[in-house]
């Protein structure tokens, strides 16, 4: 039998991602619209470069199943299982950092709108 999940959440139970396409470690909070998790950058991750440097673009991935692990997260609350999602489009993103191996992340989801399954969200 499944136990509700707590935080911080190790986000296995949340999202069907699993290493090495897994980008975050854990859901540390949960809010009425959105969330928080974490994300250490390790040496193993895909989207490093030989410099080890991580490719912007992986703040796009991590976004996307930081939302999943909130909604995964209120779907286990409910005692429902974990459906799969998928990230259909990105409108605008910005990059402010370069990230490198070590650097820890905390990255943060809104919702701005949802219906029919489907969400914008802002992180």
């Amino acid at each position: 039998m499944e136990t509700e999940p707590t935080l911080p959440s190790p986000v296995e139970a949340l999202i069907p991602h699993r290493k090495p396409l897994c980008m975050i470690d854990r859901l540390i909070d949960v809010k009425d619209h959105g969330g928080t998790a974490e994300a250490e950058v390790t040496s193993d991750n895909v989207m490093l470069d030989e410099n080890g440097q991580l490719d912007p673009l992986a703040a796009a991935e991590m976004i996307a199943q930081t939302y999943a692990a909130v909604k995964g997260y209120d779907v286990r609350l409910s005692g429902k299982p974990v459906k799969q999602g998928f990230l259909v489009g990105i409108r605008k993103i910005e990059f402010l950092k370069l990230v490198f191996v070590g650097d820890l992340l905390r990255i943060n989801v809104d919702t701005v709108a949802a219906i029919s399954g489907f969400a914008v969200v802002k992180g």
